[in-house]
C-alpha cells in the first residue's frame, strides 16, 4: 500500500487528538485521557516544543469511509540517560486497525530512529503494556529488547494529586 511519513504540523493536531483518543480506547484507558487538540497545538507547535510527532498519511483513493487520509502517527521526545547519554522517547506509535500489517508502524519507528540518530541519540526508549503481545512481538522483531527483568526497573509516575503534594515545599 502506498503512504508517506511526514513530519507532523498544527493542522494535523486534530487528526492526532483522534487517534490518541482510538489508541486510548485500544489500550483501555479511554478514562485517562485529558488532552485536547488545542493543548497539542500549543505543547507541540510552540516556540520551545515539549513533544514531536510525524504522520502516516494515505492517497485519498485508500482513505477511510470517514473521509480519513491519515492513519498514524508517532510521538516523540528528547530526553537523556545519565548512564548513556542522549536518547529519543517514543511515546505513541499507533496506526489505524484497518492500516496495520502494511508497514506503516515500522515505517514510522524507522523514522524515530533516523530523528534519534541525526541528533545524537544512542538508543531508542518506549514502553509496551504487558498485555500487548502483537505490540511486544512487533518490537522484539524489530531487534528491540525488553529490559523490565534485566534492569530492574519500576517504571514510575507522580500525577494529579501526587504531583501537587510533591511539589510542596
Amino acid at each position: 500500500m502506498e503512504f508517506t511519513i511526514r513530519a507532523a504540523n498544527v493542522d494535523d493536531c486534530k487528526d492526532i487528538a483522534r487517534m490518541i483518543t482510538e489508541l486510548a480506547e485500544y489500550e483501555k484507558a479511554i478514562d485517562q485521557v485529558r488532552i485536547t487538540q488545542k493543548d497539542l497545538e500549543q505543547d507541540g507547535f510552540s516556540k520551545n516544543p515539549f513533544f514531536h510527532a510525524i504522520i502516516a498519511e494515505v492517497p485519498e483513493q485508500h482513505k477511510m469511509q470517514e473521509g480519513h487520509t491519515k492513519v498514524g502517527y508517532a510521538l516523540y521526545y528528547f530526553s537523556y540517560c545519565s548512564f548513556r547519554g542522549r536518547a529519543v522517547f517514543m511515546e505513541d506509535l499507533y496506526v489505524m486497525p484497518e492500516f496495520r500489517g502494511k508497514g506503516i508502524g515500522k515505517a514510522l519507528m524507522s523514522k524515530v530512529a533516523q530523528l534519534g540518530l541525526a541528533a545524537g541519540c544512542q538508543q531508542l526508549n518506549f514502553t509496551v503494556l504487558n498485555w500487548n503481545k502483537s505490540s511486544l512481538d512487533f518490537y522484539l522483531n524489530q531487534g528491540c529488547t525488553d529490559t523490565t527483568a534485566e534492569t530492574g526497573y519500576h517504571y514510575m509516575c507522580c500525577k494529579g494529586e501526587a504531583l501537587e503534594h510533591l511539589a510542596q515545599p
